[in-house]
This record gives C-alpha cells, structure tokens and sequence, in this order.
C-alpha cells in the first residue's frame, strides 16, 4: 500500500474532502489495472447518518478516482491533470449503500486507450464478491487546455 490521502493529494486534481478513495493497493502499468480502496467512516464527505452508509451511486466517482490514479502513474505527469468522465455504461450496483466500517476494493482495467480512454470497473466488498461494475469512458486532454481555461 501507498502512503494514503497525502499521495492521493499529489496524483488527483482534487484537493480535500473531495479524495474520496483511501489508497492505492496495487497496480500495474503493463497489464494496465489499478486496484484502489475505501473504508466507509462517520466522517467520509458522502456518508448518510439516516442511511448508515454512503449512497451506492457513489461507487462511480470511487471508479472514477480510482481511473484518475491509473492515468497518472501511467502518464507521469508533473502534476495532476483534469480528466472527464464521458460516460457511464452499464452501471450495476448490487447494493443499496457501502456499509458503515466496511472496507472496498476498486479495480479498473483499461480496455481501450486513443483520444479517449475505456476502462471496465469492479467494487468488491471484503469477501471480495463484485457488487458493484461499471464500463467507464474518459478523456484527459495531453496538453491540459482546461485547467488554463478553469483558470482563466
């Protein structure tokens, strides 16, 4: 395991509470997988005190981050650049929230990589049965036009 929310903050263009993911596990460039995890607490920023837990739709952007710490360790950039999630298909979550003290597993796979990139996401819970998968579909500009534009 890495060095958590510290080396989030320096690979994600988030700052916090919005690092919603706790840290990398796992990875491998020429396999092209990144396997991430996240540990459901009181103080997590999505966490529903009448739900006991964090929304299930939430599993997307835990994706998404998790795509987000891929693409940097893959492109080795100077610093975090802006991506977008284009699109989700297929999102199947078996479960209404993440648990409350519960731990999960983020893996994503890059399936296809041009201007746009695809990548096939799973959530395992800590009997590592999927509850969660999703195909997701990203681009991240080479030249970081946006972050001048959202900087004006």
């Amino acid at each position: 395991m890495m060095n958590n929310k510290s080396y989030l903050a320096k690979i994600l263009p988030h700052k916090e509470p919005m690092i919603l993911i706790d840290d990398v596990i796992d990875y491998s460039l020429e396999e092209q997988w990144l396997k991430a995890c996240v540990t459901v607490r009181e103080d997590s920023l999505f966490f529903d005190r009448e739900l006991n837990g964090i929304d299930g739709a939430v599993g997307i952007e835990y994706m998404a981050q998790t795509i987000g710490s891929y693409c940097f360790l893959k492109n080795k950039p100077d610093e975090p650049q802006i991506g977008f999630l284009l699109g989700t298909r297929l999102y199947n979550n078996a479960v209404e929230k993440f648990e409350l003290g519960k731990t999960y597993y983020i893996l994503v796979r890059e399936t296809f990589t041009a201007e746009l990139s695809s990548f096939e996401c799973f959530i395992y819970n800590d009997k590592n049965e999927e509850i969660s998968s999703a195909t997701i579909n990203v681009y991240q500009d080479e030249n970081d036009n946006f972050k001048e534009m959202m900087n004006g």
